[in-house]
């Protein structure tokens, strides 16, 4: 891979970072602090929708973010001919 092919990928690994972190801070921050108060009008399974996103809501974004960056880096990977695979081991 030449400089240009690395600095491609890194900014597009960059941009997804900074993309997927927003989305938790939004979420975290945004709907679990500065929106919690029209959010706890919604009710859902008897717990207002400010306190679950406060609660719960940003943990599983976390979980979800995680696993879509795991997603879209094995494709940046792939294309770019970086990929990472498992070797097995054979013990004797």
């Amino acid at each position: 891979m030449d400089d240009a092919q690395r600095r491609e990928y890194w900014r597009r690994n960059v941009r997804l970072m900074a993309v997927l972190l927003t989305i938790w801070a939004l979420v975290s921050f945004g709907a679990g602090i500065l929106f919690v108060e029209p959010l706890n009008e919604i009710v859902v399974a008897g717990f207002p929708l400010g306190f679950w996103f406060s609660q719960q809501g940003a943990i599983i974004t976390f979980v979800v973010i995680i696993a879509v960056y795991v997603w879209r880096m094995d494709k940046l990977d792939a294309e770019f001919g970086v990929e990472e695979y498992e070797q097995e081991v054979h013990h004797s």
